[in-house]
């Protein structure tokens, strides 16, 4: 299995649109399982049909993600109708050449949207400085990870500075 190393963020401005690079819709649901800090999901990501598994919390987490025929997805996608969400993601061309994936999600959760950067090492994760359209960074807040999101009842109330 390979790591994700990613930062999370509320967004707090409207990304640039010069550095937009694509646009895609996600729909993604969590399968029933009870595992400690881990999920399975299947997901719908434009033309693409994947199942990922991953284990952690935080920064860094175990991440496994393979494609899937579209029989499996739709045996598997009725499991997953109390864990779903929908998004649109796009794709932004940081200062630097970095890239974002900034979601906008529909439904229940039509007024939250989420950027996460993606990462080579924790020490470049940490060493990264968010451009000012970022707002606070909810990484380590597990009520702002997919999973939580998918099953919780809503945009979490804000906490903490």
């Amino acid at each position: 299995m390979a790591e994700e190393i990613e930062r999370r963020f509320l967004v707090a401005g409207e990304p640039p649109e010069d550095g937009t690079l694509g646009e895609e819709r996600i729909e993604q649901g969590y399968l029933p399982l009870d595992l400690d800090h881990g999920e399975v999901r299947v997901r719908r990501r434009g033309d693409r049909i994947l199942m990922t598994v991953k284990k952690g919390t935080g920064l860094v987490r175990t991440e496994c993600e393979e494609p899937i025929p579209e029989a499996l997805f739709d045996a598997l996608w009725p499991l997953t109708e109390a864990a779903r969400i929908a998004k649109v993601r796009r794709t932004v061309v940081l200062d630097g050449g970095q890239h974002a994936e900034v979601d906008h999600f529909e439904g229940h959760l039509a007024e939250l949207a989420l950027v996460e950067v993606e990462f080579d090492s924790a020490e470049a994760a940490r060493a990264f400085r968010a451009p000012p359209w970022f707002g606070r960074e909810v990484t380590d807040d597990a009520r702002y990870q997919n999973r939580s999101l998918a099953r919780g009842a809503g945009v979490p109330e804000p906490s903490g500075p």
